[in-house]
């Protein structure tokens, strides 16, 4: 209940902004043609445009078959996290990171990145997707997209004003300097939107995830790795548009390092400590497992806490080879 009121009310807050825009780049009648574009934003947005955010993000459905242990894991944490399987893309790209998509638990999406699954071990993997299936079981999804779509179009509305000469309308009650206005401060408006409702999400859904995982210091461990080789490695797609950087689990942009106005998520290191308080309540060490005595195991694969377990593919790490069925 708590979601449908935020979503509702951020929508209102982006449709009041497209308004107010539109009304310094065109008077009244420049308010009126955005309060229509808004409407036309919103039905799409929430219909649509999680398929538009993944094909923007180069993220591709792939079938289990190619990534069978990511789909039972999927399968195994969705049943954990009481809501149905959503379907599974990859993400074209070596930057390691992921994120999830779609109006309601009935019609979501995964997306994890080929440099997530080749750099993390099974545990970490499990622990993103968990996270990411938090935001769904939330409803979180609708929100970040919807904000996604919303911050674009803000944005592409107020380059489409200066471009074609809204300044001139003499509806306008600042002439060509309430377009240049809107044209540098619509999009941080929006930006600072997406950030009140990024930050506390990403605590909250750490928390949900490492609970669905059972495994809070694989989280903490996968969001250290991903931080670190997130800076080395560009996410062309996220670039280029960067109004979506907040839907990821670790902010795919350089030069967002700070948990301060501006910052699309959490300082990782606060999230961190966040899970380490939360892996000492209850009682799970760096492995995964509880200090009470477990029955001995009937499967033969890894156990990466939580309950459930993934095969192991290729060599182990007693071996010196492969850290997980994906590198």
């Amino acid at each position: 209940m708590f979601n449908a009121f935020r979503t509702t009310v951020l929508l209102a807050a982006l449709t009041a902004l497209f308004m107010v825009v539109g009304y310094f780049i065109g008077g009244a009648s420049g308010m009126m043609i955005a309060f229509a574009f808004a409407l036309v934003t919103n039905l799409f947005g929430y219909w649509n445009s999680d398929k538009l955010v993944l094909r923007m993000q180069n993220a591709v459905p792939v079938e289990r078959s190619r990534v069978p242990e990511l789909y039972n894991m999927v399968d195994i944490l969705s049943r954990k996290a009481g809501i149905p399987t959503p379907k599974v893309y990859v993400i074209q790209s070596e930057q390691p990171n992921a994120f999830a998509t779609g109006r309601n638990p009935q019609n979501a999406a995964v997306a994890v990145s080929a440099g997530l699954l080749k750099h993390l071990e099974t545990r970490e993997v499990a622990a993103v997707v968990a996270h990411e299936l938090a935001h769904i079981r939330s409803r979180d999804t609708l929100t970040m997209t919807i904000t996604a779509t919303f911050a674009g179009a803000i944005s592409a509305l107020a380059q489409f004003g200066l471009f074609f000469g809204g300044g001139n309308n003499r509806d306008n009650p600042l002439g060509g300097i309430g377009t240049l206005l809107m044209v540098f401060l619509a999009p941080v408006a929006a930006m600072l939107v997406q950030m009140a409702v990024s930050r506390t999400r990403e605590y909250e859904a750490d928390r949900d995830g490492a609970e669905i995982s059972g495994d809070p210091l694989a989280l903490a461990s996968a969001l250290q790795k991903i931080a670190t080789l997130a800076g080395r490695q560009v996410n062309v797609a996220a670039e280029r548009n960067p109004a979506m950087a907040h839907m990821y689990i670790i902010n795919p942009l350089s030069g967002q390092r700070m948990d301060n106005l501006f910052a699309t998520h959490p300082d990782t290191g606060n999230r961190i400590e966040a899970l380490r308080r939360l892996a000492a309540e209850m009682r799970v060490d760096d492995k995964g497992r509880r200090p009470q005595p477990r029955p001995a195991p009937v499967s033969t694969g890894r156990d990466i806490g939580g309950g459930w377990r993934v095969p192991t593919v290729g060599r182990t790490d007693e071996d010196g080879g492969q850290r997980g069925p994906w590198g």
